[in-house]
């Protein structure tokens, strides 16, 4: 049972990390696209977005014991 409920921590925190990447690229590229950089430009300054994750941050956001958010990652701020 414990290996279960550690199984399923490990993967909500997959699963947030996940979004929270997602979030970082979709708002990166925006960003970069809106300060006028070149394709090549908005996919490093994606590349960046991610780099700089604050991991800490996200593992705060996790509920103890409960499941990670589910909703759209696209509509959360980075942290």
């Amino acid at each position: 049972m414990a290996q279960q409920k550690s199984s399923v921590a490990l993967h909500d925190a997959a699963e947030a990390v996940r979004a929270a990447c997602l979030r970082a690229a979709l708002d990166g590229y925006e960003r970069a696209g809106l300060s006028g950089l070149c394709e090549e430009g908005r996919w490093e300054m994606v590349v960046d977005s991610i780099q700089s994750l604050d991991v800490d941050a996200i593992v705060r956001e996790l509920p103890a014991g409960g499941r990670a958010d589910s909703t759209d990652p696209a509509q959360k701020p980075v942290p």
